[in-house]
């Protein structure tokens, strides 16, 4: 009796809390939470708390002057280690996929574009997750949130993958109150989940962000502190569609341009969802042993209402606005609060690093890309990483002016590639959209209708670049023709890492995979031939169980008469 009062109060307490906002002050919650820690025999494991943001971009949040309010963000990055040298990758599926596996793509074959719904593709089954790691270690492991790293069969799905429990979506955008997709004409489902099936008696029309912060709330409400807990927290916002209750949209007013008003409102909404789960954090006794980790998933997208500004390109490309990210950690376990990294960090790194300070183990058959970076995060010292590549793309769109003749001999600069050694940093083929966007804050014009004077033309033909971008963060001054010495060695790094790429996993669109053949749902589709032949054995079993029944109710009738 007594257990279900509690989990009732529990679960009243994690309703309430996300309507309360800053009613609360911060600091109000500092007293009770250390009062409730210190009579806690707490585990030495950390909890770990990984919360992954969508589209982002790197002026989207105060401290990085943007006009778009995040106070909860500032204050927990000011009081944790801002992340200031982070990169991730520019499309959704190839960051979740480095953040669960530590290993670049061209070790997975997800190199190219992302995982779309249609399609027979998913993480790779062979390749160990973090979250798996995490709980041979002993964790509960909960996942809140965007998936997006395919779904096409059940071994696919994230409690197949690692996960204690999953609540979320498994595309990569949908309707943020009905939980809706279309990926096409008659290829529209549902895309709600509560394990490993549709979640239709959750869905109560709630905006995604708000329902995945309840439910983040509640897994904290139920869960033991004394017992280490990892909880990925992927929300779906600021990804298009630009939706966002009315409340939120009041406060950004003096922006004309509607969608840079409505993307703000929508920041607003995430930070004051972090601010709630921070609240619960505290409030049940979890936050004096946890690790927040903050991330963008790639950089933002101008014409959805995203900002990188003063940095150079938007998500979807290899310049420093795709993938340099927002990113911090906060946590009491800090050794160096209040402090900006500046060391090369990349998203593999959370693999090795969440695993090693779980207490969990690192074999040498993971192949790991990824380094153990918390002695850098939390101490300052040296980062072990040097490099990174931030992609091979074989199948892209090729340069039309690339050729081996243009890579001296060591590389095809046709091909779409980027790479970052030390302070240099080197794109060959197509690297996308290349303008500087300023803030639209003050436009009513919407991108997609003018010329930004800052558009350049001279790089039109042009297949390589080179930048120094500790001197040059902006990429304004290509350097390829001065140093080609440093693009000769970049090249030949690019060369050898392409020697241990898999090929690339981009299957063609399965008509399988139609929601309406599922019940109106996104979910598996696909069967193997181990799945089908279970499939034919149980239909036979079912066939031979009916005939028989049917005989013998034959023979009962023959025998009355």
């Amino acid at each position: 009796m007594k257990m279900c009062l509690f989990s009732v109060l529990a679960s009243l307490f994690a309703l309430t809390s996300l309507t309360w906002g800053y009613q609360m002050s911060w600091e109000n919650w500092n007293g009770n939470s250390q009062n409730q820690v210190n009579n806690l025999d707490k585990t030495t494991q950390p909890h770990i708390i990984f919360i992954l943001v969508d589209d982002q971009g790197f002026r989207d949040v105060g401290y990085h002057g943007s006009e778009i309010k995040t106070p909860t963000l500032d204050r927990l990055a000011a009081q944790g280690v801002k992340l200031e040298n982070y990169y991730v990758q520019p499309l959704c599926s190839p960051s979740r996929s480095q953040l669960m596996t530590g290993r670049y793509q061209i070790h997975t074959g997800l190199q190219h574009s992302v995982i779309r719904p249609t399609q027979a593709n998913c993480l790779p089954l062979e390749n160990v997750t973090l979250p798996q790691k995490l709980r041979q270690a002993g964790y509960s492991t909960h996942m809140v949130g965007k998936w997006h790293l395919g779904f096409y069969k059940r071994g696919c799905m994230p409690t197949q993958r690692g996960f204690d429990t999953f609540f979320g979506s498994l595309l990569g955008s949908g309707d943020y109150y009905s939980h809706y997709k279309c990926d096409g004409p008659g290829m529209c489902g549902y895309d709600l989940y509560e394990g490993e099936e549709a979640a239709w008696e959750q869905d109560r029309g709630q905006y995604s962000t708000l329902m995945f912060t309840q439910k983040a709330v509640d897994i904290l409400a139920h869960h033991n502190p004394q017992k280490p807990l990892f909880l990925y927290l992927a929300f779906q916002a600021v990804h298009s569609p630009l939706q966002v209750p009315a409340r939120y949209l009041e406060r950004y007013k003096s922006i004309p341009n509607l969608h840079r008003r409505k993307y703000a409102a929508m920041v607003s909404c995430l930070d004051e969802a972090i601010h709630n789960l921070t609240l619960a954090l505290k409030r049940y006794g979890f936050y004096d042993n946890t690790v927040i980790v903050y991330s963008s998933d790639n950089g933002g997208q101008p014409m959805a209402g995203g900002s990188n500004w003063p940095l150079r390109g938007s998500k979807a490309t290899y310049w420093e606005g795709g993938i340099r990210a927002v990113g911090f950690v906060h946590s009491p376990l800090l050794v160096n609060k209040g402090t900006r990294c500046r060391a090369l960090i990349h998203i593999t790194d959370w693999f090795p690093t969440l695993v090693s300070l779980g207490e969990g183990t690192l074999d040498e058959d993971l192949n790991l890309d990824g380094y153990d970076v918390w002695e850098t995060i939390s101490e300052g010292r040296p980062s072990p990483r040097q490099d990174i590549l931030h992609n091979i793309d074989p199948i892209y769109t090729k340069a039309k002016n690339g050729s081996w003749k243009a890579g001296y001999g060591l590389w095809n600069t046709a091909i779409r590639a980027a790479l970052r050694v030390g302070h240099w940093k080197l794109l060959t083929g197509v690297p996308g959209y290349s303008d500087w966007v300023p803030p639209q804050t003050f436009s009513n014009i919407l991108l997609t209708n003018r010329w930004h004077n800052e558009r350049i033309r001279w790089d039109r033909g042009k297949s390589i670049w080179l930048f120094n971008i500790t001197a040059d963060p902006y990429e304004r001054v290509d350097l390829s023709l001065h140093y080609p010495h440093i693009v000769k060695k970049m090249l030949l790094r690019l060369a050898q890492f392409n020697r241990t790429a898999i090929p690339v996993r981009y299957p063609a669109k399965d008509s399988r995979s139609n929601p309406n053949f599922n019940g109106g749902v996104w979910g598996p589709w696909y069967k193997d031939e181990e799945e089908e032949d279970e499939d034919a054995r149980e239909t036979n079993l079912l066939t031979n169980y009916l005939a028989k029944k049917r005989r013998k109710k034959k023979a009962k009738k023959k025998r009355k008469l």
